[in-house]
């Protein structure tokens, strides 16, 4: 029924070409488009992970298409090894970021001061390096090690502001395991808890270094370019599409997911950099994360696909 209704929808408004982006709607639009006769993209935009045949074939649906989107390089390894498809039929366009949200000018300081003054911190520039871990709580994102690292570097005499900020999602066990180590550490005052943050450019400009210490492998990792949009370098995890958005060294750290004393080294060496010093990385961050990661940037790529599709369409007719 639905594939009928979208053969009629094609027809009608005379569909030049059809882009999927999500596997169940993607089967009756892909009947629909063969049937008429119409090209078609798809988006696969995550690492969909098959442990029998049934769930590779469903998730292979995305590859039945002249031409796949990768949101990463990281994703685009993955397809080319998981589905066996043609090199050529599979591109990498990373995601886009929101540069009118995204823009530390249209911040307003007082939005910032405000976040500030909730979460316990001083005013801008005062106390010590705050870092801040922006996610939901739930075990993969790396809270645990964080608290960790933060310990190490309590014993070792340094002073720093840890905060995460992010919903338990229903997830109030875990939020309480998280609250006991802080307090088992030693670590009140230093790591706060703050819950769901609505202002998330106010809140990278309330900190001076972001968190992405996730366990598992972001297949391209927005959260490590949204902060990098707003002036602030990132420590991330070592993995996935953030060793693709994060450049040790010139726009922040790449570290081993998990390893708290790899993790405390670099907290370390990101307090030893200074004020000065992190602004002149999260001034670099932003500078190459604008020209890569814009929404405008996405999109010409992707227009760039359509034409390229639509022409080979045309030249094979």
């Amino acid at each position: 029924q639905t594939g009928r209704a979208l053969r009629r929808v094609l027809r009608e408004r005379r569909v030049s070409l059809v882009h999927v982006r999500s596997r169940a709607p993607a089967f009756p639009a892909l009947w629909a488009a063969r049937a008429e006769g119409v090209p078609t993209v798809a988006t696969y935009h995550g690492i969909y992970l098959a442990k029998g045949a049934l769930k590779r074939w469903y998730n292979a649906v995305m590859t039945r298409v002249d031409r796949v989107i990768a949101n990463s390089d990281y994703t685009r390894a993955h397809v080319l090894a998981e589905h066996g498809i043609a090199p050529d039929t599979v591109v990498s366009i990373p995601r886009g970021v929101d540069l009118d949200r995204f823009d530390p000018d249209r911040v307003e300081p007082a939005r910032v001061a405000a976040l500030r003054r909730s979460w316990g911190l001083p005013p801008a520039g005062e106390g010590p390096i705050t870092f801040l871990l922006a996610g939901r709580l739930t075990p993969i994102k790396g809270h645990e090690t964080i608290i960790a690292a933060a310990a190490r570097l309590k014993d070792e005499g340094r002073d720093l502001r840890v905060i995460f900020a992010g919903d338990d999602q229903g997830r109030t066990a875990f939020r309480q395991s998280l609250e006991a180590r802080v307090r088992e550490a030693g670590l009140e005052g230093r790591v706060a808890l703050v819950g769901h943050c609505d202002d998330m450019p106010a809140a990278f400009l309330a900190a001076d270094v972001a968190l992405l210490p996730t366990l598992v492998p972001e297949s391209f990792g927005r959260a490590a370019v949204e902060p990098q949009v707003m002036g602030r370098p990132v420590i991330a995890s070592d993995q996935g599409g953030t060793t693709e958005t994060v450049l040790p060294g010139q726009t922040g750290w790449l570290e081993p997911p998990g390893e708290a004393q790899a993790w405390a080294r670099a907290m370390a060496e990101a307090q030893d950099l200074g004020g000065e010093g992190l602004r002149r990385l999260g001034q670099a961050a932003r500078d190459r994360a604008v020209k890569l990661y814009s929404n405008d940037a996405m999109c010409a790529a992707t227009l760039s696909v359509y034409e390229q599709v639509l022409d080979a369409r045309k030249g094979g007719t």
